[in-house]
């Protein structure tokens, strides 16, 4: 679709067509240290991924992966989906407490204060929450 649309030929589908089903979560997981956020590049030495109906893990990671300290230190994205904001949030929560990476650090416990945060729960978060936490 996108090498249509750059060759000047109109989208597949418009706006009309495209309806909106449920929420979403996405916790973008790194190899750092969750309290400097410095990579944290070394060999995983056991990986665990969630699942179930409703989550999703992107990732590259296996036991005996050596992450390397060269590259961007992102290594999973975990995708919640539910038909309403707090049952995505309780799949995400669940799923953020079955997600194991054991060999390297992470800033999987990060994600799991944040998304445990009743002001996070409650949706009334700005850009400045995340530096705010941070510094509380």
């Amino acid at each position: 679709e996108q090498l249509c649309v750059a060759s000047g030929e109109p989208l597949s589908v418009s706006q009309e067509d495209i309806s909106i089903t449920g929420h979403s979560f996405e916790c973008r997981i790194n190899a750092e240290d969750p309290a400097t956020f410095l990579p944290s590049p070394g060999k995983v030495k056991l990986f665990h991924a969630p699942g179930g109906p409703g989550v999703r893990v992107d990732s590259h990671l296996y036991s005996g992966y050596a992450v390397p300290p060269f590259y961007d230190s992102l290594v999973a994205k975990l995708i919640s989906h539910a038909s309403t904001r707090e049952q995505a949030l309780v799949r995400m929560q669940i799923a953020l407490d079955e997600l194991l990476i054991d060999g390297i650090r992470s800033n999987i416990p990060l994600h799991r204060d944040l998304v445990r945060d009743r002001e996070f729960q409650r949706g009334g978060v700005n850009i400045h929450y995340l530096e705010n936490k941070l510094e509380s």
